[in-house]
């Protein structure tokens, strides 16, 4: 295993590396605000990061990752555009691995800008590929926005649209949601009675918990709504569970997908700008006919790519986690940018696992 000392000296060759790419140097506190983690993500967040109380602060965690204090940092006095690298711990519960670490260095570089998305997506992508070109190491890209642009395009209520995009990286959830709403399976037993004709809160009993009785009526009005609603069209799922299985090489997937939106045209924006990122690719020397293409890519990550993903993964060791892994997060920088928004594409690389494939011979 590589020492400390090695990853730290790694680590500060990698920053170097990215500095030398226009990229300024950032901190950021270790202890981050939970309540930005929280409204962003969910009370997931909390199966996967370390959280501690301050009696003045209130709810801390360690920091899970750099992105979010990067961007708000960004958002609020950042210039444009603008390039970003750093270097430090960060903090992950492992409770279902044990081998995995739980504190490991990072080492970054986000870019944004608001031109010319596709060649942003290439020079990242490139600047992280580049310290691993002589690694025995595989490169897997995705494309978040592909089904996010299904999803919008779907002929069903708003309030449908919008459950199916809170789950999109909860596959399993998403699933059962969108089969439910295609009315390939029933709805559960018990919101149905709670459905039924009749006043719900009738024989409901005495008011427990924080929703008062209005909050409780409007939801059911809700759930009643979406129950009425017209079942999405099975062939249309079928077009998505298409997408969703397209894994090809990039140029291949390129053609997959465009078969699909002549039926889907929701995703036609998406397509074209696939189309655009494999000529970015190949403008800085990286061959698309090697790059992997898996439409599902990414959908298991943090909750703010929503477009280009892509990760590095060591052949040799597949039980390993990704030496790398970035992609776009527009949305994210919309959230926490007070009404101002900026494109926004960044990356990761892990020193220590770097460090440790070259010392296991590779």
């Amino acid at each position: 295993m590589p020492t400390q000392s090695a990853i730290l000296a790694h680590a500060a060759t990698l920053k170097a590396g990215f500095e030398a790419l226009g990229a300024v140097s950032v901190e950021t506190p270790v202890l981050q605000p939970a309540e930005a983690l929280l409204d962003l993500y969910g009370e997931d967040i909390r199966a996967r990061a370390y959280v501690t109380s301050d009696p003045l602060r209130g709810e801390q965690m360690l920091r899970p990752d750099f992105t979010l204090p990067v961007v708000q940092a960004h958002m609020a006095e950042g210039a444009e555009p603008a390039r970003y690298t750093y270097a430090g711990e960060v903090f992950r519960r492992q409770e279902d691995d044990p081998d995995r670490a739980s504190e490991y260095v990072q080492v970054g570089y986000e870019v944004f800008d608001r031109n010319a998305p596709a060649e942003r997506e290439a020079e990242v992508f490139a600047a992280l590929a580049a310290p691993l070109k002589d690694l025995p190491v595989r490169a897997v890209t995705g494309d978040i926005g592909l089904l996010m642009a299904a999803v919008s395009g779907l002929e069903t209520t708003e309030a449908r649209k919008a459950a199916l995009m809170r789950h999109i990286w909860r596959p399993r959830r998403f699933r059962t949601l969108l089969d439910r709403f295609a009315g390939r399976t029933a709805m559960p037993t018990s919101r149905a009675a709670l459905l039924g004709s009749g006043d719900p809160m009738a024989d409901a009993g005495p008011h427990i918990g924080l929703r008062g009785p209005d909050e409780i009526e409007a939801r059911i009005a809700t759930l009643r709504a979406d129950a009425e609603a017209p079942v999405i069209p099975g062939g249309v799922v079928d077009l998505i569970d298409a997408l969703l299985t397209v894994r090809e090489t990039m140029p291949y997937a390129l053609a997959r997908l465009r078969d699909i939106a002549v039926d889907l045209p929701s995703i036609t924006d998406a397509v074209d700008g696939f189309a655009a990122r494999l000529d970015a690719f190949s403008a800085v020397g990286i061959d698309p006919e090697d790059l992997a293409f898996e439409a599902s890519y990414g959908r298991t990550s943090l909750e703010y790519y929503d477009g280009f993903v892509f990760g590095f993964m060591a052949e040799r060791h597949p039980h390993w986690a990704l030496l790398g892994s970035g992609g776009r997060y527009d949305a994210l920088t919309a959230a926490l940018g007070n009404g101002q928004a900026i494109p926004a594409v960044g990356g990761v690389l892990r020193p220590g696992l770097v460090c440790q494939l070259r010392e296991a011979g590779q």
